[in-house]
């Protein structure tokens, strides 16, 4: 009687296990015996790791189209300013500094603006 009784909490408990899992969502697939099977989706890492590229690869390019637009020189005068302010500022200066892929991107597109 024991014995029946765990076989029944571990069947309950497998398939709590099993409704969780579905809950995220399921595809089905029929066995070669014509038996429809579902299955529960893959779900993902979390991390979204397309998005974080094309925000990264935007911040970049925005960057090299300001320092196109404006030039090293003023841009970099903009920079002197934001370092000297706020905290915030600061940390925005360091964000928005000159770097190697933001250099190569503006001279590829800096003859677009000078035209």
């Amino acid at each position: 009687m024991v014995e029946t009784s765990q076989h029944f909490g571990r069947r309950v408990k497998n398939l709590n296990k099993k409704h969780a899992r579905f809950a995220h969502g399921y595809y089905t697939t029929v066995r070669d015996d014509g038996l429809i099977i579902a299955r529960p989706v893959r779900r993902s890492s979390g991390v979204p790791y397309k998005f974080l590229f094309v925000l990264a690869v935007l911040f970049f390019g925005f960057k090299a189209l300001v320092l196109s637009a404006v030039g090293p020189g003023t841009y970099q005068i903009r920079l002197s300013t934001l370092e000297n302010g706020t905290v915030i500022e600061r940390a925005g200066a360091w964000a928005l500094g000159l770097d190697p892929v933001t250099l190569a991107i503006s001279s590829k597109i800096g003859p677009i603006f000078r035209g």
